[in-house]
């Protein structure tokens, strides 16, 4: 098959499915009874309490993306140039946050800081109440994303941190220490990646549900959220979300302009390996029990909570027996949407790695203008593109999760193809396409074969991202195809503490489970060293 007719056939899967719902939205929203309307639009920009959820969504990503740098920073740095014991253990800790979902974080403080919680149990009650009060709102919120998107500063922090020459911090310490190196020149070096970080963390909090819907801190995400499920109104369910939708764009486009070539594609430094290590000294004990501390606070600690509240066999069976069918539903659909995100991922990442197109850029930025927008928005716009009776086969069947995953997280898959492809000499496929060999062949005989590697991560990233997902899933899943994260937070309003925390760790296990795996057979095959 001809390249460029089958990328083309890709890209048009890809709009389709991810873009074409947007547009079909906002169409839909100025469409009253046929007509052409800004009414929804009007009310929205009259109601008082609309601008009040803009300022909170506004504050509560603004905290959270300024948190995590602060934290962020130091910690990939330490993680990635310190002679600090058990970095790397310390590096997979801080990730687990980011691959669970956000309101199971949530659950656990609550278990420990609720008015009925742990800490009432333990000192006085009245301290509990405080507590409680703080974590229903702002504080709680904020630190419950801070704890889940810090992982992203971190690990991008490490990925940079991999790209500088280490010249340049050699030659720094010629007249400095390195204190004054890492503020110098390191840093500086590194800041397009941060901001990259920050941004990250800025539109996912934006876009967050679980977590202020928990809290009781109104969001834009809920009010559209809200006004779908609750009042059924397409029209002011999209005005709620166009705002984020606008947002999303203007920051992309920011960084777009001023990040995108910097941040494009990561090549670890010529003599990376041979980086000097920043000896800690004196001060090696005291980061670490730093670092201890926050780990065990952060992460250690809420799962610790779970563990205390579900301590008996009885809770485990009685939640598997109320919500097995959800668990294995959703590593289906998650293993289903994992293989197909690989797959559309792996050719949309080819066709940005070779510049096939002229407009491989955009393609590029819809991807991450999809994963960083809000799932409700996703979700509202999948449903007014398929619900209608000639396409009843997709609405009405778990075809349209699927739809839902790839729309979200093709930008995870596509990427990571791009990181590997830069990896791959050129030169392999252009010997093959010299010697006569089509390029579907080329692909399925060569490039893919050499990408294994970022095939297999690409597909455990998008089945942990699909088997966490509840923003996209909430709104579009089938009668008697709700998913386990779906019904963990619908079993919320009536089920016992004890219930609630047996699915959370049942929930914790099924998502890192096939990550420990994979990272086992990634060493055992010597993928990695």
């Amino acid at each position: 098959m001809n390249k460029k007719v089958f990328l083309i056939f890709v890209v048009i899967c890809f709009v389709v499915i991810g873009i074409l719902p947007i547009l079909f939205m906002l169409a839909k929203s100025v469409n009253v009874d046929g007509h052409f309307s800004l009414f929804f639009y009007k009310n929205f920009m009259n109601s008082r309490r609309e601008w009040t959820l803009i300022g909170n969504s506004f504050t509560l990503s603004f905290l959270t993306a300024l948190f995590t740098t602060i934290i962020g920073l130091p910690l990939g740095i330490l993680f990635a140039k310190t002679d600090l014991p058990l970095k790397k253990l310390f590096t997979i800790l801080f990730t687990i946050p980011l691959l669970i979902p956000p309101y199971i974080t949530a659950i656990s403080w609550f278990d420990l800081l609720g008015r009925e919680g742990l800490l009432s149990k333990i000192i006085n009650p009245a301290m509990a109440e405080i507590t409680s009060k703080w974590l229903f709102g702002l504080p709680g919120c904020v630190l419950i994303l801070f704890s889940t998107f810090l992982p992203i500063v971190i690990l991008l922090t490490i990925t940079f941190l991999k790209t500088i020459n280490p010249r340049l911090e050699e030659a720094g310490k010629l007249v400095s220490g390195w204190p004054g190196v890492l503020k110098g020149i390191t840093i500086p070096l590194i800041m397009p990646g941060l901001l990259l970080a920050s941004i990250l963390v800025f539109l996912l909090t934006l876009g967050e549900l679980g977590v202020p819907t928990f809290l009781r801190y109104d969001v834009f995400p809920v009010e559209s959220f809200t006004q779908f499920s609750a009042f059924y109104n397409f029209g002011a369910a999209t005005a709620a979300a166009v705002p984020l939708v606008i947002i999303t764009l203007i920051v992309l486009v920011i960084e777009r302009i001023f990040l995108r070539d910097k941040t494009y594609q990561l090549h670890p430094a010529v003599g990376g390996d041979k980086s000097s290590t920043i000896n800690l000294g004196v001060y090696r004990k005291w980061f670490l029990i730093i670092v201890v501390l926050l780990c065990f606070c952060s992460i250690i600690l809420p799962f610790l909570v779970l563990l205390f509240h579900s301590f008996s066999a009885g809770v485990y069976k009685e939640a598997l027996s109320r919500a097995g069918d959800s668990l294995f539903r959703s590593v289906a659909y998650a293993a289903i949407g994992a293989s197909a995100l690989a797959v559309l991922g792996f050719f949309l990442g080819y066709l940005i790695h070779s510049k096939t197109f002229r407009f491989w850029r955009a393609i590029d930025s819809l991807t991450i203008f999809l994963f960083a927008l809000s799932g409700t928005i996703i979700g509202i716009g999948l449903i007014n593109l398929w619900n209608r009776p000639a396409t009843n086969f997709i609405y009405a069947s778990p075809v349209i999760i699927i739809f839902g995953y790839l729309a979200q997280y093709t930008a995870l898959t596509s990427r990571i193809t791009v990181s590997t492809l830069a990896q791959i000499p050129s030169s392999m496929e252009e010997a093959a396409q010299v010697s006569g060999a089509k390029w579907i062949r080329r692909i399925t005989l060569i490039t893919a074969p050499m990408a294994k590697r970022g095939l297999i991560a690409g597909w455990l990233v998008g089945y942990i991202f699909c088997l966490r997902d509840m923003g996209v899933t909430m709104l579009v899943y089938p009668p008697g195809h709700d998913t386990f994260p779906v019904r963990i937070f619908t079993l919320m309003a009536n089920g016992s503490t004890e219930l609630i925390a047996a699915l959370c760790v049942i929930m914790i296990i099924a998502t890192l489970l096939p990550l420990g795996i994979g990272g086992i057979l990634f060493k055992l095959r010597g993928f990695i060293k």
